[in-house]
């Protein structure tokens, strides 16, 4: 599903919004979801996951076409852990 197939769905649920109201309440939600891990913390929706950023430090690396090796800088990456109700759904629980 992408962004604009979640945008229909919750608008067709919802007959009182319309498209635009429910577009801009989705990347409202996207934007501060990325606002707070841009921050470093940590955001947390119960029964789905929970998304941190964790830090990668710098290392040795091979360029795959030539086998050289390279320097890769240390960087910070999102993680997504996911909730038990998920976890379970998808396990047929």
């Amino acid at each position: 599903m992408i962004r604009s197939e979640l945008i229909q769905k919750i608008a067709d649920e919802n007959p009182h919004l319309t498209q635009r109201h429910v577009e801009r309440i989705v990347n409202t939600v996207f934007e501060e979801i990325i606002e707070a891990l841009s921050r470093g913390d940590r955001v947390e929706l119960r029964g789905f996951g929970a998304f941190s950023v964790k830090s990668r430090d710098a290392r040795t690396g091979r360029n795959p076409r030539t086998g050289e090796s390279v320097q890769v800088e240390d960087k910070k990456v999102p993680f997504f852990k996911t909730g038990k109700l998920l976890r379970d759904r998808l396990n047929g629980r």
